[in-house]
């Protein structure tokens, strides 16, 4: 008979962060939680419990690993996890946090981009431990008949009373019908599962609510939800996603990575703090009160904030080297992955911009000129007719931190992107 940790201890790891926004939710679905736990207990049967993760995008963010280490909390208390890739959903579209509907895509386009997910997955959760499914499997065979019959458990009313649909309505925009379908589709996900718990975004409570209603038309347990909040972008205000561009990408490289977490904005400490790190939440609490108090300086917190994102994804070494090359750019000093650009004769500068990618055109890379923002050997650039000789190495930098190591040779071996 499988062993678990005490129920009490799983609740504490489990519940911390859970947002409903409403706290009567919270208190029934904790309560399920509990007694869903104690069962399991006393039966020695791990919880099913499982994500979605539509693939939209090849690649995951972080926004994307909010659920996946509550999930991977789960695995080490030795429950089920199973990581689902919305390949048939993703075909639709999930218009939670739309004010538009999103542009369709194939079944095809679905699965090539699903090809990565799981090697980007396997940074927070244990391969060995972990069941992937594909809800093209069981959506793509339901006909007409069953479609009617899953949607017989909704009315147009309760769609139409979700923020993002009723702000369409106000407007005028349309609302097209496939779009309700999302959450129809979603929720015979923990149908097709036979899960007990299901995680997802505070946005995405309709969609899993849908998910409890259809288990119990089919006689079966309503699924536990729980449900964690939005982690917004760089820009510190939109959810992170990627139509939107403001994205910190797992897979980025190091520097990249450090340098979009120190640069987020000051408010944005606790909501990543608390969502995207292995910290407990004393340490958290104990930052937050330095800040209030001014013996933590935001840069500095962020910058702890940043080496430990980086650490996640790459390792200490790799966060090591990050934080090193942020502090050496602060310095004015040339970081050291800099791409490296070869030349075999004398390139004006403002070519040289455009062709390594530090311009997208010779009128942008003027104005940066013009503007103060480039500088050549530490020395600032004043004039677009500057000629970079092929006779020794330069640096050559624009703005704070993108630099290019300029040396004679043959061909280009690197740019900046």
């Amino acid at each position: 008979m499988s062993t678990f940790p005490p129920v009490d201890e799983q609740m504490r790891i489990l519940m911390r962060g859970v947002d409903f926004g409403d706290e009567q939710t919270r208190q029934n679905m904790e309560k399920e939680l509990r007694a869903r736990l104690e069962r399991s207990q006393t039966q020695g049967r791990a919880l099913r419990v499982y994500c979605g993760f539509d693939p939209t995008s090849s690649e995951l963010h972080l926004g994307h690993t909010v659920p996946l280490r509550k999930l991977r909390q789960f695995q080490e208390l030795g429950h089920e996890v199973i990581f689902l890739i919305g390949t048939f959903t993703g075909t639709i579209g999930d218009p939670s946090d739309k004010e538009s509907a999103r542009q369709q895509q194939t079944l095809a386009d679905a699965m090539e981009k699903a090809k990565t997910f799981t090697t980007q997955a396997w940074r927070l959760l244990d391969p060995i431990k972990t069941v992937v499914e594909y809800n093209h499997k069981w959506l793509g065979e339901l006909d007409f008949g069953d479609v009617i019959r899953i949607a017989s458990n909704f009315t147009v009313q309760q769609f139409l009373v979700r923020d993002n649909f009723s702000k369409r309505v106000e407007k005028g925009d349309p609302i097209w019908l496939h779009e309700f379908f999302y959450a129809l589709m979603q929720g015979y996900d923990a149908v097709a599962l036979r899960t007990d718990v299901q995680i997802g975004g505070t946005d995405q409570l309709f969609n899993l609510m849908a998910g409890r209603k259809l288990m119990e038309a089919q006689g079966m347990e309503a699924q536990t939800i729980l449900t964690f909040p939005i982690l917004v972008g760089t820009d510190g205000e939109l959810r992170m996603s990627k139509s939107t561009g403001n994205i910190i990408g797992i897979n980025e490289p190091p520097g990249v990575i450090f340098t979009k977490v120190i640069n987020l904005p000051d408010h944005t400490f606790r909501n990543y703090a608390e969502l995207v790190t292995r910290w407990s939440q004393e340490k958290i609490d104990s930052m937050l009160a330095d800040l209030q108090a001014g013996i933590l300086s935001p840069q500095d917190a962020k910058a702890a904030l940043a080496w430990e994102i980086v650490s996640i994804f790459q390792g200490n070494a790799a966060a090591d080297q990050a934080a090193e090359d942020a502090r050496r750019m602060h310095q004015g000093d040339v970081p050291s992955d800099a791409p490296i650009f070869t030349i075999k004769e004398a390139m004006n500068i403002l070519d040289l911009m455009v062709e390594a990618a530090l311009a997208n055109s010779k009128s942008e890379a003027r104005r940066l000129v013009q503007q103060g923002g480039v500088r050549l050997g530490g020395v600032v650039v004043e004039d677009g007719m500057v000629t970079i000789e092929a006779s020794e190495e330069q640096v050559l930098q624009v703005g704070k931190r993108r630099f290019l190591r300029v040396v004679p040779g043959e061909g280009l071996e690197s740019v900046v992107s």
